[in-house]
């Protein structure tokens, strides 16, 4: 598929070339996935509809905003659905984007009072522990990414803080159709309400603003060399021109209804019921990527069924010292162990990589702000996927938690591709094991072994967590809180 003039014309020849089947690309680079929607919205003749937890007003967001009004005001309509829990500062910006003729703005699960916003929490907190979770850029109704990546500068590689590890894809085909049915559903649904009908008219702002503030972004030399790294990657001229190398072949979607963020819902209806249903158990392989993994009892001893039964597991999250929710790693801590005895493998991102911890220990030496001058050695993973016997694949937003399972709705694809699920196993096989820990027990005790070179260092406690931190989580661990997390 190229992406020059009409791109309906190039969608319509590609699903002609690969009849009933779905097109993927898969975004693993943050820069690529950012070109992509950028370019995508560039492109849109008809209609934009976007569906995000969080969308932030930072450099990227704010260029990805300012690319939506030139659409809309070139003629294509525009739809945006936020989660309202991470709207906060933005309401002069939604009513702004709302007041043109061609830009609606939703909020889902809003939040009443806009200030202080803590309180909503008291007087609703049942409907407002439930939270829109589902990523979707859907362009003309024709190309859709989704999957893990929300709109913000850690997302996209455009930050000298910390990084998001993360996954998307580009996606044309059948799964493009359920996906825009599946956001009108949530578009109309009771729990998306209009900004014009939530938010204060009077704090609006003049869309002129949004340019500006695009252009005070341009001049700044850190984004002057965020955006020059885009053009000079290869990728940019790829996108733009080129032929995309799409893998064909079957996927589905599977996605929580919009009720559940009412509570009211049939398991039918839910994404981790579908789930089970399309991609079935695990005969031979289990890879899970999930930055945030609470198994609970019951997941735990599904998960020691299958290791029992032959099932080779392994499991990729953030460590303590790289999880952005600690809270959620606590939950998760208290099962290592026993997930390990059960045969488990289990790997824990670092946050940084060892060359940037010689640099971090080589610049505190010198005096100088490591965190300034390495922030961007720093990761977290926030991609969710998996893979099933080597042949099914799972890309959303889904977490391997109570939340995703119970609370917030979310949006993902069972993609049947033994191409697909060696890329990702390659890709684990290859990377993880040098920027990771893997877990391990010695003397009856937890250990973590970390990789630098041809060497290994081995860890008796959470490696690069405080002693505050890590006696924070073990609090956290009593608390009987999983059900939230």
């Amino acid at each position: 598929m190229t992406t020059t003039a009409n791109l309906a014309q190039q969608v319509a020849a590609a699903l002609a070339a690969h009849p009933g089947k779905t097109g993927v690309l898969p975004l693993t680079q943050a820069q690529h996935a950012f070109v992509a929607r950028l370019h995508l919205a560039e492109q849109a003749q008809q209609t934009l509809d976007l569906q995000y937890y969080l969308w932030r007003a930072d450099r990227t967001g704010t260029f990805l905003f300012e690319a939506v009004h030139a659409a809309a005001e070139r003629g294509v309509k525009v739809r945006i659905l936020l989660d309202d829990f991470n709207t906060a500062g933005l309401d002069a910006l939604l009513i702004s984007l709302a007041r043109h003729p061609n830009i609606e703005v939703k909020l889902f699960n809003a939040l009443r009072i806009r200030w202080p916003r803590f309180i909503n929490y008291f007087l609703d907190f049942s409907r407002l522990n439930r939270r829109m979770h589902n990523k979707a850029w859907l362009v003309d109704g024709k190309v859709l990414i989704s999957g893990g990546r929300n709109i913000g500068d850690e997302y996209f590689g455009a930050t000298d803080a910390r990084l998001f590890a993360d996954l998307d894809a580009l996606l044309l085909g059948p799964v493009v159709d359920a996906t825009q049915a599946a956001f009108d559903a949530y578009w109309e649904s009771a729990s998306a309400v209009s900004v014009e009908h939530l938010l204060d008219q009077s704090k609006s702002l003049r869309l002129s603003m949004l340019a500006k503030r695009a252009q005070g972004l341009r001049e700044h030399p850190f984004t002057q060399d965020y955006l020059k790294a885009l053009t000079d990657d290869p990728f940019w001229q790829e996108f733009r021109t080129q032929q995309l190398d799409l893998h064909w072949t079957d996927a589905e979607l599977v996605v929580d209804s919009p009720s559940k963020g009412h509570g009211v819902y049939e398991q039918q209806h839910l994404l981790a019921h579908q789930l089970q249903q399309s991609i079935g158990l695990p005969k031979s392989e289990f890879l899970i990527v999930s930055p945030y993994f609470v198994p609970t009892r019951s997941g735990f001893a599904e998960l020691v069924k299958l290791a029992r039964n032959g099932v080779a597991i392994t499991l990729l999250t953030n460590s303590l010292e790289a999880t952005d929710v600690a809270v959620v790693h606590a939950g998760y801590a208290k099962w290592r162990k026993r997930l390990l005895e059960a045969g488990v493998k289990i790997f824990e991102l670092q946050r940084l990589s060892p060359l940037a911890r010689k640099q971090e220990k080589r610049a505190r030496r010198k005096k100088l702000n490591a965190k300034e001058r390495l922030g961007t050695f720093a990761s977290s993973l926030h991609a969710k996927t998996f893979v099933v016997d080597g042949a099914r694949v799972f890309l959303g937003s889904f977490n391997f938690d109570p939340r995703s399972t119970q609370l917030n709705t979310e949006l993902g694809f069972v993609i049947d591709s033994q191409h697909f699920a060696k890329t990702i196993q390659n890709a684990f096989n290859e990377v993880v094991p040098n920027y990771a820990y893997q877990l391990d027990i010695a003397n009856q005790r937890l250990i973590w072994r970390e990789r630098i070179g041809r060497q290994e260092r081995i860890h008796l406690r959470e490696p690069g967590a405080s002693i505050w931190r890590r006696m924070a989580s073990r609090v956290l661990s009593w608390l009987p809180i999983d059900w939230m997390l």
